[in-house]
């Protein structure tokens, strides 16, 4: 087998660089997807932590149901017996 002439090696490096390069351009389209997606998560979260907040200020907390519903059971048997 013979050494490859410099001039040979000098064509491979410059096709091995083009596969390099296009494998680096390849993987940043794939990482400015990725950190793309990473955005549109993060601002579907803030949205929905938005939204939960806001439920969770408008519900009635469940003390104050139990203390309705036992309010209004004492005044119907209070009516009831009265009555």
């Amino acid at each position: 087998m013979t050494d490859p002439s410099p001039s040979d090696v000098a064509l491979e490096l410059e096709r091995l660089r083009g596969v390099v390069e296009t494998g680096f351009a390849r993987l940043d389209g794939q990482l400015a997807l990725v950190v793309q997606r990473g955005e549109q998560v993060e601002a579907r979260l803030a949205d929905h932590e938005q939204r939960l907040d806001a439920l969770e200020r408008s519900r009635w907390p469940l003390p104050s149901i139990t203390v309705l519903v036992a309010v209004f059971s004492l005044s119907l048997t209070a009516w009831q017996l009265l009555h």
